[in-house]
């Protein structure tokens, strides 16, 4: 999910937390059979590049490609036909999760690049992915600190890097299972040590849902607004206080706590 320092969104295949209540152009998607939808080339000139070239939308998910992004368009001004769920991103109709062997060892460095934050981000690192953790046994994120002083994506000996970036685009940004290996990172900005009851464990926790394959919950119908596209499989009953659903897209909850469906909806998609 994607954070900006006045609370607002973006997201599709790395995840950015925002701060703000007013939704950029590019991360706010048309309502299904809006005919006021903007046409592709206004979308594309209003979709935010980040640092490395990538597209992010829905707040907080990374596009790579402009070709991907054409497509995430014309799927997103399409008919939306789902009712429920914490919900899975799906890729060609399959839940977009990772190998049961996989997600018992998803391993990550933290860049020593955060300087005298780096302790923080550690602590921050393990106290949000313990909130995942927690609601299944099936789930291990493991810091490979060894991995800390050369922490980029090209790292081959951890399967994902967390990093500094500076930026007034979002708080924090992820990525999906299906992401290619040059997005598999987690970027902090420094705004997550200032953003009110959102604190470093529940942005980060945010995060590691993406990370698992966990969309925006309020990309539902029942959310009323903040609708980012139709990729995604239902897992529980809406839940507007969800981890994973935006305060300011009509949601319930101002910090960003994980729900016992949030927990519910994790043990669905990889076992208790």
């Amino acid at each position: 999910m994607r954070l900006t320092r006045t609370l607002a969104l973006a997201a599709t295949a790395a995840a950015a937390l925002c701060m703000g209540t007013v939704i950029p152009a590019a991360a706010a998607a048309p309502a299904p059979g809006n005919g006021d939808a903007p046409s592709y080339q206004e979308f594309a000139a209003s979709t935010y590049r980040d640092v490395d070239g990538s597209y992010i939308v829905n707040g907080d998910e990374v596009i790579a490609t402009q070709g991907d992004l054409r497509a995430f368009y014309e799927q997103l001004v399409g008919p939306d036909t789902h009712t429920d769920g914490l919900i899975v991103n799906t890729v060609n109709g399959a839940d977009d999760k990772w190998s049961a062997s996989q997600v018992g060892n998803l391993t990550y460095c933290v860049s020593t690049k955060f300087g005298t934050r780096h302790a923080d981000v550690v602590s921050a690192m393990a106290s949000g992915a313990a909130l995942w953790e927690s609601a299944s046994s099936k789930i291990d994120f493991v810091h490979v600190s060894s991995a800390d002083g050369n922490c980029t994506t090209r790292n081959k000996s951890v399967l994902f890097s967390v990093e500094p970036v500076q930026t007034s685009q979002y708080i924090a940004r992820a990525f999906f299972p299906s992401s290619p290996d040059r997005q598999q990172n987690v970027l902090i900005d420094d705004s997550i040590w200032t953003s009110g009851s959102w604190t470093p464990t529940n942005i980060i926790g945010h995060e590691l849902g993406h990370v698992l394959g966990f969309r925006h919950e309020h990309t539902r119908p029942e959310s009323g607004t903040c609708f980012e596209d139709s990729n995604w499989r239902p897992l529980t009953p809406y839940d507007s206080s969800s981890i994973m659903h935006y305060p300011q897209c009509n949601g319930s909850s101002d910090d960003l706590s994980m729900t016992s469906a949030d927990r519910a909806g994790v043990v669905a998609l990889y076992g208790n």
